[in-house]
């Protein structure tokens, strides 16, 4: 379950979207978020789904892979839907005792389900095609002009490339831990509530002191090669815009106004059709 995880994994691979200057995939990224929530009816979020397969396959990483990390999100998935069914008011159309799935619920469970599981997907794309270096160096540049009024964007950028470059690390101490705790008959899924979340301590006690000895590791070892980030900090590769990063501008600016485009003529496509 926990190698499951794909945020923040890096996939190598060489392929178009990987050798995109990482500023265009981190706007790109922000862009598709953001039309998830603006785009409006089934027309939008096929136009979403298009353009989503067209990046995976212009990536070149197994589909397979990237669906992966949609396993440790169906908990959350599942609780959406089920809220959405049967807490949205509206016309009935299934009761169950004292409870109705409404069609409105059912409208809205399926939207929040695809919006949901578009923006994992959306996420792992830019995360498995972009190392930790090249999203630090693309976050710093975009937030440049925030330096202006004070704000550490060297210091943000650097500790959200850290937390993506300790995400698999600590899945994979978390599965070393469990794999040593099982073998010393502890049982993690066994009883009720208060049982399972009692057993988890064995679990969570050794894990926070890996990750804080190895946050003081990671200090002192920066400490003592004197790193200093900052304003005058030179970088081994200079990031520069090349043809391929405009014309990916141009797909995203077209993906967007095909997207608000499609959300507005579907359902005029579809009264016109049922007339």
């Amino acid at each position: 379950m926990l190698r499951d995880i794909t945020l923040g994994q890096y996939y190598q691979a060489d392929s178009v979207i990987h050798r995109l200057d990482p500023r265009v995939k981190l706007g790109t990224t922000v862009l598709f978020i953001i039309s998830l929530f603006v785009f409006q009816g089934f027309g939008g979020y096929l136009v979403a789904a298009l353009f989503l397969v067209l990046v995976i396959r212009l990536s070149t990483v197994p589909f397979k892979f990237m669906v992966k990390g949609m396993r440790s999100i169906v908990f959350l998935l599942s609780i959406t839907v089920i809220f959405n069914l049967f807490l949205t008011p509206g016309e009935p159309i299934v009761r169950i005792w004292k409870l109705s799935i409404t069609q409105e619920g059912l409208r809205l469970a399926v939207l929040l389900s695809i919006r949901l599981s578009f923006l994992i997907i959306g996420s792992s794309v830019m995360t498995l095609t972009t190392t930790p270096n090249q999203l630090t160096d693309g976050l710093e540049k975009m937030l440049r002009p925030l330096n202006k009024i004070k704000v550490p964007v060297h210091e943000i950028a650097m500790m959200m490339s850290i937390a993506l470059r300790f995400i698999p690390i600590l899945m994979e101490e978390t599965d070393k831990i469990m794999k040593a705790q099982l073998a010393r008959c502890a049982e993690f899924d066994s009883g009720n509530v208060i049982k399972k979340a009692k057993s988890l301590v064995p679990l969570l006690v050794p894990l926070f002191i890996s990750a804080f000895r190895r946050a003081n590791d990671l200090a002192m070892a920066m400490e003592a090669r004197c790193y200093r980030g900052g304003e005058h900090r030179t970088r081994m590769k200079p990031l520069h815009y090349e043809k391929r990063d405009y014309i990916a501008y141009m797909i995203v600016i077209c993906y967007l106004v095909g997207g608000v485009a499609a959300g507005k003529l579907m359902p005029l496509l579809l009264g016109s059709v049922l007339l």
